[in-house]
């Protein structure tokens, strides 16, 4: 199997909802993705993707809907104020955890045709999240 990796570094914003701890007031994070793409075989010059590619598409992508915006579940009390004031957001069903952010990186640019196998979201210099393909929730049978 092959493998390449780009990094992708993008601030945002966020806050738990039904959180007891730091987590549920509005913050920031400078977040760093590893997003990772694998195939059995190479293309005809001899790559995975172009990392030029994945820099185009996914991280435009994180660009323009996650960079220097409040990542917020959809129901967060708090949008009517942000709206208000004319701030950026990006609204997401579930909270906006490093794992659920983790995924909705994994998902976007599982959309747009990568075979993308894992993402890591850091959170801070020292947490991350990682959702990879094949990820079971649950208990081990």
């Amino acid at each position: 199997m092959f493998q390449v990796t780009r990094e992708i570094r993008f601030c945002y914003g966020h806050r738990l909802l039904n959180y007891d701890g730091k987590c549920r007031h509005l913050h920031g994070h400078n977040g760093r993705a590893l997003i990772t793409l694998e195939a059995d075989r190479l293309d005809a010059l001899g790559m995975v993707v172009d990392f030029s590619t994945i820099k185009r598409v996914v991280s435009g992508w994180i660009d323009a809907n996650l960079d220097h915006r409040m990542i917020l579940h959809k129901d967060d009390p708090v949008l009517p104020t942000l709206k208000q004031q004319g701030e950026p957001f990006f609204l997401i069903d579930v909270n906006p955890t490093a794992e659920n952010l983790a995924k909705l990186i994994f998902d976007y640019a599982a959309s747009q045709g990568f075979p993308v196998v894992e993402v890591k979201l850091w959170e801070t210099e020292d947490s991350f999240a990682v959702y990879r393909l094949g990820t079971r929730g649950g208990v081990s049978p």
